[in-house]
């Protein structure tokens, strides 16, 4: 198959297209290289340097390209830059989504997979592990703005017969996440701890998040090729983590010695969230399989190995 991966040069896409060639479909990367890497860019993958709103240039991918499966990564996903950038966020997360999927339509595609959140959608939860059926209350213009999506995303399915999938997807770590951004707070600890800076946990560090392993959240991407149609399904382990506890692990495994600095929480963050995923177990046979000490391991050693 023609697969068109939007992100492809980002932490996770990147990764998905690594899987998709290794499975022997042929990939066409979009991505505007804001967040993405090119040292991340599969060499066997077609590579198109464009920005998803960029509606012209973008129908010239898909002309071209002619994919049978779109898998959308792309996104500005910083829960603090959202605060202060609404509109980026509402033009980058919705306008262009909504690009895709005109596309989409247009030329007949016949899947659409769609990287939403579960980190962010739900807001402070009423229960916990959250489940799809959980109130929808983002508390930031990230949550609000992939969330969007999805509506738009059943409106093409009922208006067009697009089919497509939606993953939501927790707190996802492991190599190639950045850690100079605000976003990733196992890649963000892990360069500070081995350049021996200190890092700063963000408040009391007993927030709780359900961190799983990029491997995992790839394989939700490959079996949600070929099943989910019209579904929403949450990716995570059902277990909540502390932040206190990821830097205690952190520090174990990379020999840091300092003690943790705490500064002030930050606004429109979630305090605990953990997904239960028990439907993307049943209807997907999706259940992550790196445990959290064998990905942080993981993790640490592909930084060593980044110098």
């Amino acid at each position: 198959m023609t697969i068109l991966v939007t992100g492809g040069a980002g932490f996770i896409g990147s990764h998905v297209v690594d899987a998709l060639i290794e499975g022997g479909h042929e990939v066409a990367v979009v991505d505007d290289l804001s967040t993405g890497k090119r040292e991340h860019l599969n060499p066997r993958a077609r590579f198109y340097h464009l920005d998803i709103r960029d509606a012209r240039h973008l129908e010239e991918v898909f002309a071209t390209e002619r994919p049978e499966i779109v898998n959308h990564q792309a996104a500005r996903a910083n829960v603090r830059e959202s605060m202060e950038k609404p509109i980026l966020y509402a033009e980058v997360n919705v306008i262009g989504s909504l690009n895709l999927l005109e596309l989409s339509r247009k030329y007949g595609v016949e899947r659409f997979i769609y990287a939403s959140t579960g980190g962010a959608v739900y807001g402070e939860p009423e229960y916990l592990p959250a489940d799809e059926a959980h109130p929808i209350n983002p508390l930031d213009p990230y949550g609000a703005s992939k969330h969007q999506v999805e509506h738009y995303l059943h409106l093409y399915g009922l208006n067009y017969g697009l089919r497509y999938t939606i993953l939501r997807y927790p707190n996802v770590y492991g190599p190639r996440q950045d850690p100079f951004g605000e976003a990733g707070v196992v890649a963000i600890f892990t360069g500070q701890m081995l350049k021996g800076e200190e890092p700063v946990i963000n408040g009391s560090g007993e927030q709780e998040r359900d961190f799983v392993y990029v491997g995992d959240i790839v394989e939700a991407n490959i079996k949600a090729m070929e099943k989910g149609d019209g579904q929403i399904y949450n990716l995570g382990w059902g277990v909540g983590t502390s932040i206190n506890e990821i830097f205690a692990r952190l520090k174990e495994i990379t020999g840091y010695e300092k003690e943790a600095v705490h500064g002030p929480p930050k606004l429109g963050e979630v305090f605990k969230i953990y997904l239960d995923a028990s439907k993307a177990r049943h209807e997907l046979g999706w259940v992550p399989q790196v445990g959290l000490d064998e990905g942080l391991k993981r993790t640490v050693e592909y930084f060593r190995s980044q110098g």
